[in-house]
């Protein structure tokens, strides 16, 4: 056994014993079918956003407002038995804000260390573009070590950890553009659309998804959820799929339409994502679609369009989509 491999073991093990695919399908089922209570219509995001669960990642949604971005965070949290912070950000929240301070007790003489609301296990944060780089660079650590550093002593946060992070394309006064480093970091990008006219219909007269809110209860504990990454960790895939996802980034990086194509770590994050939908749906290996579907949300956001303009947003987003789309539609899919 290698040292990777001895690492990757030890790891799968600290989450706990690896759920079996049909107790992996239940779970994804239940926790489906109770965010779905309150974001009707929208059965594949909620899949996806699980999937980031799944995989130890974390969500961006974009969108404008007002389309279930919040519903779908507030949902998630609220089937899962684990610690959920949500947080405003605005352009005077401090890196403290988030990460905690060190505040002076007179009473012990020294100071003591309170934990800010980055040490929940799910953190909303909300309308993540209004506050400064300063403050949106302290949650790259946690991110991506699941650590905070404060006061030059690095505090372990807690498994699960996952951030749920919103924003508006579309509005850029008063906004600061999440640089590539903290995109990159992001495990998905959604977009959670407009309601299908009968969703639609249904809301309007049942006045909204407060009330079905209020009423979600959680199905599943922190233990679920850590079996759950287990089984994701545990998941083999084939060596024609490590080349297909190969593939794909390395078209990423030669295409005429990109100035900068998918990083390594989008690779990792592409196989990592498929094999979490593989035991979301109770499969205990990748089939290529699940690697071919799920391009667009893993990808589109890694890559730097050539001639690229200043302000980006929505068109730039759809532009960078369309681009995966059609680089994806050229790589054989292999058998």
């Amino acid at each position: 056994m290698t040292p990777d491999d001895g690492a990757h073991a030890a790891k799968v093990t600290s989450l706990g014993a690896p759920l079996n695919p049909d107790e992996a399908r239940k779970i994804a089922s239940a926790l489906q079918a109770n965010i779905s209570r309150a974001l009707k219509g929208k059965e594949d995001i909620v899949e996806l956003a699980l999937a980031a669960l799944a995989a130890g990642g974390h969500l961006l949604l974009e969108d404008v407002p007002g389309v279930g971005k919040t519903t779908l965070a507030q949902a998630l949290a609220r089937s899962l038995d684990l610690a959920f912070a949500r947080v405003q950000f605005t352009s005077d929240l401090l890196p403290g804000d988030i990460t905690g301070v060190s505040i002076y007790d007179q009473n012990r003489a020294s100071f003591v260390f309170k934990p800010g609301p980055l040490f929940a296990n799910l953190v909303l944060a909300d309308e993540i573009n209004r506050t400064t780089p300063r403050t949106q660079s302290c949650l790259l650590e946690s991110m991506a070590e699941a650590q905070v550093s404060v006061d030059g002593v690095a505090r372990p946060l807690p498994v699960p950890f996952m951030v749920l992070a919103t924003q508006n394309p579309h509005e850029h006064a008063g906004t600061y553009p999440l640089p590539e480093s903290q995109l990159d970091r992001f495990l998905l990008r959604l977009s959670v659309g407009y309601p299908a006219p009968a969703v639609e219909r249904e809301l309007l007269l049942g006045g909204g998804t407060h009330e079905e809110l209020t009423h979600l209860r959680p199905v599943a504990s922190a233990s679920d959820v850590r079996r759950l990454q287990a089984a994701v960790q545990a998941v083999k895939a084939a060596d024609e799929i490590a080349d297909y996802v190969l593939a794909i980034v390395a078209a990423t990086r030669k295409s005429e339409l990109v100035s900068l194509g998918a990083s390594p770590r989008g690779a990792i994050a592409l196989l990592k994502v498929a094999k979490a939908r593989a035991v979301l749906r109770g499969r205990s290996y990748v089939e290529p679609d699940d690697v071919k579907d799920l391009c667009v949300p893993v990808l589109a956001h890694r890559i730097t369009l050539a001639g690229r303009g200043p302000g980006g947003g929505e068109i730039e987003r759809l532009a960078a989509e369309r681009v995966i789309r059609d680089l994806v539609e050229q790589i054989p899919i292999p058998e």
